[in-house]
């Protein structure tokens, strides 16, 4: 071969070298990054093109995908968008996915390993892929009474069952119509999303578990009483009942709520300061078992850990580094205690469990596309944070709250119910946060409930969580223990 001929093949070698570099590299180290560069429109249409597997509640598709002429070639739909929408999320061509639609898209859009036999099934007979049915633990007669006991109003509501951690109801309120974000027209996506966005009602979040974290107020009690009884206290132990209470090293008083006398006397049982949420009392109590027994008291419950639902739930807190007047605030659930409603949810759990916290989760089954059950979740127990004479001497406290306390309104004929009020101070001029938890019944609970009506509500500052929340907490238990 002649000099000429073989700089030629070197040459041709290394350019088929170089092509061979480059494509491998394009193929396999590059092929992540392109796939998800919203600017490649295969992957779009690839994802889009797939029938989409159902979001089931009570053997009812909340979210389903339907075929259509254009094309992304299956349109997802939403039957009863608002209702839901906070659990679903939607599924978007310009905004990908939220809620549910994100946290299980692996099964919903057949990516899942455990279906790699019928994605070579589809291809072998050409097919469509096809993706897996999440059904949800869901109740949809309490997830109806509670987005209509809720009314409009700015809150959220959560039911749990305490004995598995299976999450019954979750409603945030205002909505949204995730239809808006399905289409698959760019512009009108883009507009829907831009005014949900600058809604200051901020629909877009949902309450129950993420967002703006919520001050506790009264609700908190019940981990100041549970920290008190793991730590020596009992119902019946007396404590201090001052009319005001001088907080420590400020010249500052904290009144009880409408600057009332909890009693006649100087000191009452610790189940009466609960019954009629006294204050003074427990923020005296706070101050007596110290910062660090009521923060190691919230952890336990799952204060500071950010669970999955499979949602991310934002973390709730117990402020560290307090001193004793902020110990003293934040024993009532004010300083810079924040909550999100399942976090309230699961300390409530707790008790009706007794003491025992199952971990909670929204998704029951996951089916394939021949309906067969590919996976069923198995309750998982999160902790005890109490002991079991704790939890019961706390029903029996909150019991009395309702009975003949601050929680009258959730009363229901023949039932015992068991639950606490809570009215939180927000700062500033606006009006308090409504809340109210609860258990049904209460000597054998199927229910877990937790209310916050943000500001009042409609009754503003006349709002207390007794007369705002409780009566959305009465219909969510009414709805689960009348099936």
């Amino acid at each position: 071969m002649n000099k000429p001929i073989r700089r030629v093949s070197v040459i041709a070698l290394v350019l088929f070298l170089s092509l061979f570099a480059s494509s491998t590299w394009i193929s396999f180290v590059q092929a992540p990054e392109l796939n998800a560069d919203s600017r490649n429109v295969r992957s779009l249409y690839r994802e889009f093109g797939t029938n989409r597997g159902a979001i089931i509640v009570a053997g009812e598709e909340i979210a389903s995908t339907e075929p259509i002429d254009d094309a992304f070639k299956y349109q997802r739909t939403y039957p009863q968008g608002e209702l839901y929408a906070p659990i679903t999320g939607f599924y978007s061509v310009v905004y990908g996915r939220t809620g549910i639609e994100l946290a299980a898209n692996e099964y919903l859009n057949g990516s899942s390993d455990s279906l790699a036999w019928a994605r070579l099934e589809n291809l072998i007979t050409g097919e469509d892929p096809q993706g897996s049915a999440v059904e949800l633990t869901i109740n949809p007669v309490a997830q109806q009474a509670a987005w209509d006991a809720l009314g409009g109003q700015r809150g959220a509501a959560v039911a749990l069952d305490p004995t598995t951690g299976a999450i019954l109801a979750m409603v945030s309120s205002p909505s949204f119509d995730p239809n808006t974000m399905a289409t698959h027209s760019s512009a009108d996506v883009r507009a829907s999303y831009n005014s949900l966005l600058e809604d200051p009602d901020k629909p877009l979040i949902n309450r129950t578990i993420a967002g703006d974290t919520y001050p506790p107020g009264s609700v908190f009690k019940l981990v100041t009483a549970a920290a008190a009884l793991e730590n020596g206290y009992t119902e019946d132990s007396a404590i201090e009942a001052p009319v005001t209470y001088r907080l420590p090293g400020t010249q500052t008083d904290l009144p009880n709520f409408g600057g009332a006398s909890c009693t006649s006397g100087d000191t009452m049982p610790l189940a009466d300061a609960l019954k009629i949420s006294c204050n003074t009392s427990f923020a005296i109590l706070g101050n007596e078992l110290g910062q660090q027994k009521i923060s190691d008291q919230a952890e336990a419950f799952g204060f500071g850990d950010s669970i999955r639902v499979p949602m991310t739930v934002t973390a709730s807190r117990y402020p560290e580094n307090e001193n004793d007047a902020q110990t003293a605030l934040s024993a009532i659930g004010q300083q810079d205690v924040r909550v999100t409603p399942l976090q309230v949810a699961m300390v409530t759990s707790a008790i009706a469990n007794g003491g025992e916290l199952m971990t909670p989760y929204l998704i029951d089954q996951v089916r394939n596309p021949d309906l067969s059950v590919m996976s069923t979740t198995s309750p998982q127990r999160y902790g005890t944070p109490i002991s079991q004479s704790t939890a019961d001497q706390l029903t029996r406290m909150m019991t009395s709250v309702v009975r003949d306390g601050t929680g009258k309104a959730a009363q229901i004929s023949g039932v015992d119910v068991a639950g606490k009020t809570g009215t939180a101070e927000t700062g500033g001029d606006s009006s308090a946060h409504a809340w109210f938890t609860a258990f049904a019944p209460a000597d054998n609970p199927q229910v877990v409930v937790a209310v916050v009506v943000e500001n009042g509500g409609s009754a503003g500052s006349e709002a207390t969580g007794g007369a705002v929340a409780a009566p959305i907490a009465r219909h969510i238990m009414e709805a689960v223990i009348s099936q």
